[in-house]
């Protein structure tokens, strides 16, 4: 395809967004490429050229951005991708292309909502001593084995892929992708009786309905806070985004 490339650090349900946005704003004037750091099964691929597959840190993306001639890079990985956000701040810089920072909503604290706010997930192990025993983690796979030390706790864990085993002595495992609505977050916390939840504050709409859920059953939510994001151009919605690759070009 001819015109000018955006290469989107995806995977979110903002980074699908933005590209279907691109695609129907100026489709015929540039290449929208979305990259998938991992597999995208049950995942509705965005429209524009599909990349998968890690880059190799910045330097790796740094030369891809040289090598395919990349024009502007969206970083609208999930908040807490940290370190995808540095190597995309980093190989921008190198490469010599303007980089933007797709900052998804954060959720706002309402005052009935029973926050415990921690800085990690150790902390967020540390603080389940204090509450119930069957806690609903909605954190990520690689993140379960400081939940194993809490003692006499049962676990619902939801992930995107169950990959076994887990390193947790007691847990149900359940496979879904969402967004999630509010009566299914409610029918989960019902059937498993659930005392507190943990969840990181990703912001945005697919997964909030857990938090609406959990105060409405007035449930304590460990709440994991973000990571700081890198400097730079940031924007909180898909049509700034939009307008910002238009701008450019």
């Amino acid at each position: 395809m001819s015109g000018r490339k955006v290469l989107i650090l995806g995977g979110t349900t903002e980074g699908a967004a933005l590209a279907t946005e691109l695609v129907a704003r100026q489709g015929e004037r540039i290449d929208v490429i979305s990259s998938f750091a991992g597999r995208i099964q049950g995942l509705r691929p965005p429209p524009g050229r599909i990349r998968i597959g890690g880059f190799g840190g910045a330097e790796g993306l740094a030369a891809y951005l040289t090598a395919e001639r990349i024009d502007l890079l969206i970083d609208a990985t999930h908040p807490f991708a940290a370190q995808m956000s540095r190597n995309a701040r980093e190989a921008a810089a190198r490469a010599g292309v303007p980089r933007l920072l797709f900052w998804r909503h954060p959720w706002p604290r309402h005052p009935l909502d029973r926050w415990i706010e921690v800085d990690s997930i150790d902390a967020a192990a540390q603080a389940l001593v204090h509450l119930g025993p069957r806690v609903w983690l909605t954190v990520g796979a690689s993140e379960l084995a400081p939940f194993a030390a809490v003692p006499d706790r049962w676990y619902l864990v939801r992930l995107i892929e169950a990959k076994a085993p887990l390193p947790l002595p007691d847990c149900t495992v359940i496979e879904a992708r969402g967004p999630f609505q509010l009566e299914n977050e409610r029918a989960l916390i019902r059937h498993h009786r659930i005392d507190a939840i943990v969840s990181k504050a990703s912001g945005g709409r697919a997964t909030y309905a857990k938090i609406e859920a959990a105060r409405e059953a007035d449930l304590p939510v460990v709440m994991i806070r973000r990571p700081l994001p890198e400097p730079g151009d940031r924007v909180e919605d898909v049509a700034a985004a939009a307008d910002w690759v238009a701008a450019r070009l």
